[in-house]
């Protein structure tokens, strides 16, 4: 059998055989790449179809059960609100037993509640395994972005986590239209069976696809170091305010979100279960304006491209109270495309502030993101059963309010800092 040539240099009489080539970062077009990206591609859509798979279904659970809007809502906010409390935990973990290890005992934990979860006999097991999924899932997001800058060339990272991102976006879209679709034919714990099924198939592949990491290199646990690290960044002002501005767009979708199904499945609209899982299409917008985030701020600055993503939610806000379902959609459709221009401008701003500890930055964000989740799914939906949809746009306006809070005390922040530090310069 010929030599395999390793591309390390061949000398001549040497008294010891040459040391393999060491491996290089993957990049597209070179060895692994592609399974690498389809392994986290088919990761991001189980968990993500996972993590809303009950969100489409909360009137029917709720008819099945015999709750009330509030009460199904849990279905959903346990698991974000499971998720936003064990990803900094499970994001330090990785660093000590490795980011494959991490995500596979995660993604094997998901997706076998997730075929559990159909079968829950009573509304208060269905939350505590929706609670268990959610946290199982937060080890998929806390170590798949660190395996990629890890393992992937840095000019091609951009493009390795842009596919995970759509994974994750597109696990969302597509959960809630199996879910829907299924449950008009066999009821909402069929829908649960069918997205279980389909997470099943996408571990599969990740499992068979997915890399081994080569560039891992485990780190000891250290608490202390953690927690200076964290604590650094909840002092840090700019960082509170971007967490901030994230869990208060959250609350706006997933006040919208977790209530529309409510009023489009009652009178005038009277919608199928699988039409009303066919409404989260709409997301794809969001795939469009989150895509564009970067050439608004280009445009307009970071608060500029924030106050336009406000008013344009707002404004959907307002246009989804008439009794139009045109109208509606037309309301969703804004609200989308402006929270993922918000969400996209505070995301990127938060890696781009943080100078050390990132991956301790970005899982607070995750934290506050999907604690904004949480409470936005919960106080939509009680204000819903209170007072009707009016009540549920409401609580989203409060919060489209906070941002603009927010953002104005930073403009004005970074006004008083120029000028002090003009003031120092000129003595």
């Amino acid at each position: 059998m010929p030599p395999v040539h390793t591309g390390a240099p061949v000398i001549t009489g040497a008294s010891t055989p040459p040391s393999p080539a060491a491996p290089e970062p993957r990049s597209p077009g070179r060895p692994g790449y592609r399974r690498m990206s389809l392994a986290l591609f088919a990761a991001g859509l189980a968990t993500f179809a996972l993590l809303y798979s009950t969100q489409a279904l909360l009137p029917a659970i709720s008819e099945g059960f015999g709750v009330t809007a509030g009460q199904a809502s849990w279905t959903v906010s346990a698991a974000t609100g499971a998720l936003a409390l064990f990803v900094l935990p499970l994001s330090a973990l990785s660093e000590r037993f490795g980011r494959t290890r991490m995500m596979t005992v995660s993604m094997i934990v998901a997706v076998g509640v997730g075929l559990l979860v159909p079968f829950a006999p009573n509304l208060e097991w269905l939350v505590v395994l929706r609670a268990v999924q959610g946290a199982a899932i937060a080890g998929i997001p806390a170590s798949a972005m660190a395996y990629l800058a890890e393992e992937v060339r840095p000019k091609a990272l951009v493009g390795a986590i842009g596919l995970f991102v759509a994974g994750n976006s597109i696990g969302g879209m597509s959960g809630r239209l199996v879910t829907g679709w299924a449950a008009q034919v066999w009821g909402w714990r069929g829908g649960l069976l069918a997205v279980g099924l389909m997470a099943l198939a996408c571990a599969a592949a990740f499992l068979v696809l997915l890399p081994r990491a080569r560039f891992f290199r485990p780190a000891s646990l250290n608490p202390r170091a953690v927690g200076r690290s964290v604590a650094g960044h909840l002092r840090d002002p700019l960082l509170m305010r971007l967490y901030g501005i994230g869990a208060l767009f959250m609350t706006v979708f997933g006040a919208v979100y977790t209530v529309i199904g409510y009023r489009l499945v009652n009178e005038p609209f009277s919608l199928g279960q699988g039409v009303i899982g066919s409404i989260f299409l709409i997301y794809l917008v969001g795939t469009v304006s989150s895509a564009a985030a970067g050439q608004l701020v280009a445009r307009t600055g970071r608060r500029g491209a924030l106050y336009l993503a406000v008013t344009t939610t707002a404004l959907g806000l307002l246009l989804s109270l008439a009794d139009s379902l045109a109208a509606i959609l037309a309301g969703l459709v804004l609200i989308t495309a402006g929270f993922f221009a918000g969400h996209a401008v505070a995301s990127a701003a938060v890696s781009r502030t943080a100078k050390s500890g990132r991956a301790q930055a970005s899982a607070l964000y995750q934290s506050a993101y999907y604690l904004g989740s949480s409470a936005g799914g919960t106080l939509g939906a009680l204000a819903y059963h209170s007072a009707g949809w009016a009540a549920t746009v409401g609580i989203a306006l409060l919060a489209v309010l906070g941002v603009v809070s927010i953002t104005l005390y930073g403009s004005h922040a970074a006004r008083a800092e120029r000028r002090l530090t003009s003031l120092a310069a000129a003595r």
